[in-house]
């Protein structure tokens, strides 16, 4: 089958605060995401997780490497080419109402994306808006109402209405339920598992919350300083984590089940300068279990059972506090 998206060891560089200088954003990053299916990017901020999510829609062009829509290769698209693929990828940023025009009711928000890709006419428009705004749960009142007068979890969901509005096949949703209340946030998550199951439509999952990871994504890639350290299944990688740097994040989640609380692995040292990578593994000058070794060579990513770790000593016991 072949996957919705699939990013083949791409690089992205920006410059770098000083001439002759460039910051390494990603890191030869590969992954996919199949049909219907929710994989979810998680690190800590400076991770690379929102570059990877508009990489992924060529929202931000490749320095190197290949991004594949449905097999085919996007990163050599004209811009124009481009905005032809744009119905069927689409993008939920972190904050609504900075991507709402204030200016237009909910109803122009939602027929805004109709009227730039597709040949509809204004009754099939409307009658495509109506079922939009059901299938999200807007009540009809709503569509003549101006984003400021909207709650921000109806903004929320007339944001993922507008990503769905030209029956995409992939979204990309960027750190989606992070400014939204508990019971607000679990509603969202609930239409988000209710919409792929309607639709088959596949998601790549930008946050750092990982209660949240847990409750809606299939799969777990975890970066640091731009590059994969591990991934696989979620409830593999929750339950079996085997890089250090993984195993130190889930420790700082807390959960309110006793059997799942793990002693907090705490970190010490700063994250490495994107500007200037160590030789060896990135994540050696945090990492409890670093040798010599961690410090000369960087570890390549290998695939063991249905997970794959960058680590020389995956699994090795680290101390906790």
């Amino acid at each position: 089958m072949t996957a919705a998206l699939q990013l083949d060891q791409v690089v992205k560089h920006f410059p770098g605060p000083r001439r002759g200088t460039r910051v390494h954003a990603v890191n030869d990053v590969s992954f996919s995401v199949a049909p219907g299916e929710t994989v979810a990017l998680v690190g800590e901020s400076g991770s690379g997780k929102t570059t990877l999510g508009r990489l992924a829609l060529q929202l931000e062009r490749v320095t190197s490497g290949r991004v594949l829509l449905e097999g085919r290769d996007i990163t050599q698209l004209s811009q124009s080419a481009l905005r032809a693929l744009r119905p069927h990828m689409q993008m939920v940023f972190q904050d609504p109402w900075a991507t709402l025009n204030p200016r237009m009711r909910i109803r122009s928000v939602l027929e805004e994306p109709l009227k730039l890709h597709t040949t509809l006419s204004a009754p099939e428009r409307l009658a495509r808006i109506v079922g939009m705004a059901e299938r999200v749960h807007l009540g009809g009142s709503l569509l003549d109402r101006f984003p400021a007068q909207l709650s921000g979890g109806q903004l929320q969901r007339v944001a993922l209405a507008r990503a769905l509005m030209t029956q995409p096949r992939l979204v990309v949703l960027d750190e989606p339920t992070s400014s939204l209340d508990l019971s607000v946030r679990a509603e969202i998550l609930e239409l988000l598992a209710e919409l792929r199951a309607q639709s088959q439509v596949s998601y790549l999952f930008i946050t750092h919350d990982l209660g949240t990871v847990r409750l809606i994504a299939d799969r777990i890639v975890v970066l640091y300083l731009g590059a994969i350290v591990e991934s696989g299944p979620t409830a593999l990688i929750f339950n079996h984590a085997r890089h250090p740097y993984t195993r130190a994040l889930f420790s700082a989640q807390l959960s309110t089940d006793v059997r799942e609380r793990r002693e907090r692995v705490v970190l010490q040292g700063e994250i490495p300068s994107p500007v200037d990578l160590p030789r060896g593994c990135s994540f050696a000058g945090r990492c409890p279990a670093a040798d010599d070794r961690c410090r000369a060579e960087r570890p390549a990513l290998v695939t063991e059972s249905a997970v794959q770790i960058a680590c020389f000593k995956p699994g090795v016991a680290l101390a906790a506090r």
